[in-house]
């Protein structure tokens, strides 16, 4: 996670520069490795927003679970999203806002293990710096867990059918965010899935390809029957990037540029959404990697050119606390997919997948907390 440490602050005191120089890049490097933990989603990173002046800190407001059970939602029953585009674009070099609703605030809940800290990572389906109000994409919650030392990547299918405050019948999880922003998507996977989020980090997949492009690309196999479906996307993206990005020629180990990495990751109608997620988690190990790897002069300046990219309600000491954290467990990368096979049954019209809860919640509890 990237965390902008004012590198043209003027020292009065030439003696002190050496000092505070050297701290002020051990905190980017380390903060830059939980960018590229938890950059996640549509093919992407996380942003970074700010220790000592960048942007993208999102103020979220938070209840206790006392006050929020007495705020009158409103009723959505009468909500209907359609799959409709926007005309506005990332060619001016913008990015899509995160949705705060105040109306939705998140609730607190208490983390369940101090040994387990679980973040929110989701990208968005907007088609436009102007499209703020879109569903909720690419949804993941990075867990760093000190107690097996490892980093567990879990993948929240997004048209999971879930309880959405405000709604009286079963709707997709993905929708949460259209109706009530970032506030009422945590609140709908805390209180369906049974977790303790409180931080998030949410990016477009416009930043998320220009990111992917600052590493010089990841390699990907890609098979032959993927490479028709990617094309189409880079089509997409070139459009609303204003970029002519090079369509995929054959299948295969390859080095994709950003277009062509989110463009493959958000493959939809090849085989299921099962299989998509797959290919988001993919592309984040491999970023991460790629990141890993880099000297840290090279994470430094990578840092710099990624700052405001994405948005973020973590806090300066958060983000040092997590970095570090995440450190420590970066070499023991797990995955896991909700629902997972076995335990759902597909609703036809409209499409969703019903979930068996008792049986998917014991056995997502038992990835995350290692319960019994």
């Amino acid at each position: 996670m990237s965390v902008n440490t004012n590198e043209n602050r003027a020292y009065s005191d030439s003696s002190e520069k050496p000092k505070k120089s050297t701290a002020k890049l051990v905190i980017k490097i380390l903060c830059y490795v939980l960018c590229a933990v938890l950059g996640l989603g549509t093919g992407v990173s996380l942003y970074v927003y700010k220790l000592m002046g960048a942007v993208g800190f999102v103020n979220t407001p938070f209840v206790s679970k006392d006050k929020y059970e007495t705020i009158e939602f409103d009723d959505l029953d009468n909500i209907n999203l359609d799959d409709g585009d926007v005309a506005s674009s990332w060619k001016d070099g913008g990015h899509t806002r995160v949705y705060v609703n105040p109306k939705y605030p998140i609730k607190k809940v208490a983390q369940k293990d101090s040994k387990v800290e679980n973040i929110l990572v989701f990208g968005v389906d907007s088609r436009g710096t102007d499209d703020v109000t879109c569903r909720a994409d690419a949804i993941l919650i990075v867990s760093i867990d000190h107690r097996t030392d490892s980093l567990k990547m879990i993948s929240l299918m997004r048209d999971t059918g879930v309880k959405i405050e405000g709604r009286s019948s079963t709707d997709k999880l993905t929708h949460s965010y259209a109706y009530g922003g970032v506030g009422l998507l945590i609140n709908t996977i805390n209180d369906n899935f049974g977790l303790d989020i409180q931080r998030f980090v949410m990016l477009d997949f416009g930043s998320s390809s220009n990111l992917i492009d600052m590493v010089g690309g990841i390699e990907i196999e890609v098979t032959p029957g993927e490479v028709k479906y990617a094309n189409h996307n880079i089509r997409e993206e070139s459009e609303l990037l204003g970029r002519d990005v090079p369509l995929l020629t054959h299948g295969g180990k390859q080095t994709l540029d950003g277009v062509q990495a989110t463009s493959w990751a958000r493959i939809r109608y090849l085989d299921s959404d099962y299989v998509r997620s797959g290919r988001q988690r993919t592309l984040a190990i491999a970023l991460m990697n790629k990141v890993a790897s880099y000297g840290r002069l090279e994470q430094t300046a990578l840092l710099e050119d990624s700052a405001g990219m994405f948005e973020t309600n973590m806090n300066a000491m958060d983000m040092m606390r997590i970095a570090i954290s995440a450190m420590e467990v970066l070499g023991n990368v797990r995955e896991y997919r909700a629902p997972s096979d076995g335990m759902f049954r597909v609703q036809e019209n409209p499409w969703m997948m019903i979930v068996d809860w008792d049986a998917q919640l014991k056995n997502l509890h038992r990835f995350i907390w290692e319960e019994s």
